[in-house]
């Protein structure tokens, strides 16, 4: 899609892929390709910027929480989502639920507009970390997700959900990954907060397998609930 290929649970193709739900975060082995190209996708999409990839402040892996533990921040009751709203990009889109296809790959919005939210991952808002992949471009036509590299920490997303309530994040880090070291464990893994993860293609286009080569990833936590 050149939406920069999504999450693709790799090791499900081999039989080994496994969901592990613990204390309602789900841990995914994971490998992300979103984005396909096709002739006249609009130029390559933009690089995070060096100032928006600073290193988490603990690198270390987050050991699994109940929801009773949450050590910060708000969390908000399951409700699926229903639109994503990114204002300092100027995009906006329907999110469209993504399961998993039969070789085992993540699936991927089927245009360029729509995001698509991983359902084997939490709900925006809820304990863990959601997962929204779209498309850089897809069929000669950018994709929402497009300028996602430009996105700069501190930046808001804003997800209406069904229920009728917005979860509001804050973006602490974007940054860019060859798809064939996608940070499984870090997009994936258990968090002590309602997290969420954009992700898109990026970098280079490789004109033999029309696909781009890296995945940008932006990393947010839940700021606000709305209504509280």
């Amino acid at each position: 899609m050149d939406t920069g290929d999504v999450p693709v649970p790799a090791g499900h193709r081999q039989g080994r892929f496994a969901l592990l739900a613990v204390a309602g975060i789900l841990t995914v082995t994971a490998t992300v390709t979103i984005g396909f190209a096709v002739a006249g996708r609009g130029g390559d999409p933009p690089r995070p910027d060096a100032s928006a990839a600073a290193p988490a402040a603990d690198a270390s892996p987050v050991p699994a929480t109940k929801p009773g533990e949450l050590t910060s921040g708000p969390l908000m009751a399951s409700s699926p989502p229903a639109r994503v709203s990114i204002p300092s990009l100027k995009a906006t889109a329907a999110v469209v639920a993504l399961g998993l296809r039969a070789d085992g790959a993540m699936q991927v919005p089927d245009n360029a507009t729509e995001v698509g939210w991983f359902t084997k991952a939490p709900v925006p808002g809820a304990l863990g970390p959601a997962v929204l992949a779209g498309h850089v471009n897809w069929k000669g036509r950018r994709g929402t997700f497009f300028d996602l590299g430009k996105l700069a920490v501190g930046a808001g997303i804003m997800v209406d959900r069904r229920d009728g309530s917005t979860a509001m994040f804050t973006v602490t880090k974007v940054e860019q990954y060859p798809k064939d070291r996608f940070p499984t464990d870090e997009v994936y893994g258990p968090t002590d907060h309602a997290a969420l993860r954009l992700i898109t293609c990026g970098g280079e286009f490789d004109e033999a397998t029309q696909h781009y080569r890296d995945n940008v990833i932006v990393y947010a936590r839940l700021a606000h609930a709305h209504p509280a």
